[in-house]
């Protein structure tokens, strides 16, 4: 039986997106070091040919052998450490997260209709706490989200730059009750400009993402930290609801 989006027609398969990947005119790629693991294969091969080069005692191979162990395990620990992001760490420093007080911005209000992405957490571990909006989803259980900065956001209200949208499949599936649920997701930030379909109720909408975290780890939180509050006198102050 076919995944189902909320809000989908009938016949309507959840997750039939058009993906695009690559780099737009105002993406910019920037080359990265993973110091851990260059370090980590310096000493190996700098204890392989020590041992190549003269004979040792089998005490002095153990402790080396050791030593390279430990060595390996700590610079694979550092790798792995997890930096906790917001969403303005995804954007330029010049682009503003609202066009005014609780107004959020949008794609068509910037110069490069927020297609500049931070590519310096390319590939890092990362953990950024969202609203998850369904893509793909088999009655409570979710295949695929986005995860956006502002309820209502894709939907309800327009959509947010791409710099400000993340892809994101989770490990397993994840069960929601109901859409923009607050949660956080951890997992390898990729810098990924690709476009998904998603079914409301009013048609099909095409959602433009600028960053995408594969086999994700998902839990639910209390709050967004940087997210942005609607005035009272807007109509979609409602949402603000979801947010505390």
């Amino acid at each position: 039986m076919p995944r189902r989006s909320r809000g989908s027609p009938p016949g309507k398969a959840d997750g039939a997106r058009s993906a695009m990947s690559g780099s737009r005119r105002h993406v910019k790629w920037l080359p990265t070091c993973d110091a851990p693991r260059a370090l980590t294969s310096l000493a190996a091969a700098s204890l392989l040919e020590a041992q190549r080069k003269r004979p040792m005692s089998n005490p002095l191979k153990s402790t080396l052998a050791l030593a390279a162990a430990l060595f390996v395990s700590a610079a694979a620990d550092a790798s792995a450490e997890t930096a906790h992001i917001f969403w303005k760490d995804l954007r330029p420093a010049t682009q503003s997260a609202a066009e005014n007080v609780g107004l959020p911005m949008i794609a068509a209000k910037l110069p490069d209709h927020g297609e500049t992405l931070s590519v310096n957490l390319q590939d890092k571990s990362i953990q950024l706490a969202g609203y998850a909006l369904p893509v793909d989803r088999d009655g409570d259980l979710v295949y695929q989200f986005l995860l956006v900065p502002w309820t209502g956001a894709c939907s309800h209200m327009p959509t947010p730059p791409p710099n400000q949208i993340v892809l994101v499949t989770p490990a397993r599936p994840y069960k929601m009750s109901e859409a923009y649920q607050p949660v956080a997701v951890t997992g390898a930030l990729k810098p990924d400009m690709e476009k998904s379909q998603l079914f409301i109720l009013d048609g099909v909408s095409i959602i433009q993402s600028g960053y995408s975290v594969r086999k994700a780890d998902v839990v639910s939180v209390e709050t967004v930290p940087d997210t942005i509050t609607l005035p009272v006198n807007s109509p979609w102050s409602f949402l603000n609801k979801k947010k505390n």
